[in-house]
C-alpha cells in the first residue's frame, strides 16, 4: 500500500496547518522561515492545497480520496460536507477520536492490527464507514496490552470528544451516537475549492 513518507511537520508547514491537527502537539519546524513573502498562488493552487490538506490529514491516497468525492457528490446535500463528513466516519478516525490512538496514522495501524471491533465483530479496515449505533471497542485480546491498559484508571489522558460519539468513563468502548455534523469537524478547510477542483 502506498505511503507519504513526508516529515510530518514539514508537511504541516506546506499546508498551512498545526501539526496539533494530526495529533502532534510538539512537533515544529524551523524550515522556510520567510515562506509567507512566496508570490500569490493560482486558483489551481488553492484548490489542490484543500485537497492535499484533507489527504494528508486523514491519510487518504488520491485513488480513495476520488472514490469518496464521487460517493459525496450522489448524496443529497452540499458535496463538500458530505465528502468531509464520509471521511469523519472512517473507522480509524472515529479511534482517534476516542482517545484510544494518538495520532490517525497510529490508529489506522492498530485498526490494521486487529485490535478493535463494531458491534462486537473484528473489524481491520481503517476505512470502514461507522453509522449511527455503532459501537467500537477494543478486542478483548488487545485489552491487558500496555496499550490500552494506560487508557484507562486514575490517570488515563482527557480527551475531548466531538458531540456525535461517546465513551464510558474508564471502558475501552465507544458508541456513534449519530452522523457527524460540518460544525463537528474542526479541521480548518474550505471544502468548496475541492468541489471546484473535482468538477472541471
Amino acid at each position: 500500500m502506498a505511503k507519504n513518507m513526508q516529515p510530518i511537520a514539514k508537511r504541516c508547514h506546506a499546508l498551512g496547518i498545526s501539526p496539533a491537527v494530526m495529533g502532534y502537539a510538539k512537533k515544529t519546524t524551523n524550515r522556510n522561515p520567510g515562506s509567507q513573502m512566496r508570490k500569490k498562488k493560482s486558483e489551481y493552487a488553492l484548490q489542490l492545497a484543500e485537497k492535499q490538506k484533507v489527504k494528508f490529514v486523514y491519510g487518504i491516497m488520491e485513488r480513495q480520496f476520488r472514490l469518496y468525492y464521487e460517493k459525496a457528490s450522489r448524496m443529497a446535500g452540499k458535496t463538500g460536507e458530505n465528502l468531509l463528513i464520509l471521511v469523519e466516519r472512517r473507522l480509524d478516525n472515529v479511534v482517534y477520536r476516542l482517545g484510544f490512538a494518538g495520532t490517525r496514522r497510529e490508529a489506522r495501524q492498530l485498526v490494521t492490527h486487529a485490535h478493535f471491533t463494531v458491534n462486537g465483530k473484528k473489524v481491520n479496515i481503517p476505512s470502514y464507514l461507522v453509522k449511527p449505533g455503532d459501537v467500537v471497542e477494543v478486542a478483548a485480546r488487545s485489552r491487558s496490552s500496555v496499550k490500552f491498559s494506560k487508557l484507562t484508571g486514575e490517570d488515563a489522558p482527557m480527551v475531548t470528544l466531538p458531540q456525535w460519539l461517546e465513551r464510558e468513563k474508564n471502558s475501552l468502548k465507544g458508541t456513534v451516537t449519530k452522523m457527524p455534523a460540518r460544525e463537528d469537524i474542526d479541521l480548518p478547510v474550505e471544502e468548496h475549492l475541492i468541489v471546484e477542483l473535482y468538477s472541471k
